[in-house]
């Protein structure tokens, strides 16, 4: 399945990343950006949660987010965590994607009960199904279904897992 995007920025005569004051507010990128900081380098994984739900992210119950795991800075209202989630050491989600021609934007759905490993990156318009494990080192740039296990550039179902 294709990822669900929108264009927000159509770029003119420079790169899209050149507009992006335009469609945020430098301030709430900021204060973003001073959160997203602090919780990658956090032990305490219910502060992680409490924090990073200020800013916008809708987590579940017991999520826990590893050491230098990082949000998107700019959208992180539109990233969804499901319950008993891990997200591993130095995973990067995004919620918005610079390219030359155009900022797109997408929402990253992660299920219940999904585990990614360490050093993982999710794309904009994902969605990972629950119970499903993503492999360390993975790129997941097209959605993940329930119940398997996934991974590699880009991340591929492996095998289904038992339900």
């Amino acid at each position: 399945m294709s990822r669900r995007l929108r264009t927000v920025i159509k770029a003119k005569d420079k790169n899209s990343m050149c507009y992006w004051a335009t469609v945020r507010n430098p301030l709430r990128v900021a204060l973003n950006y001073i959160v997203v900081a602090i919780c990658r380098i956090l032990p305490s994984l219910a502060l992680k949660r409490w924090l990073l739900r200020r800013i916008g992210v809708k987590i579940g119950k017991n999520v826990a987010f590893g050491l230098e795991s990082t949000v998107d800075i700019f959208y992180p209202e539109l990233i969804e965590i499901g319950d008993n989630t891990i997200i591993g050491y130095n995973t990067v989600i995004l919620a918005h994607e610079f390219l030359r021609d155009e900022l797109r934007i997408g929402e990253v759905k992660i299920g219940k009960n999904v585990t990614i490993g360490a050093n993982c990156t999710i794309l904009p318009g994902v969605a990972i199904g629950d119970n499903s494990i993503i492999a360390a080192h993975s790129l997941v740039n097209s959605d993940v279904p329930p119940n398997v296990l996934a991974g590699g550039v880009p991340a591929k179902v492996i095998r289904e897992l038992m339900k």
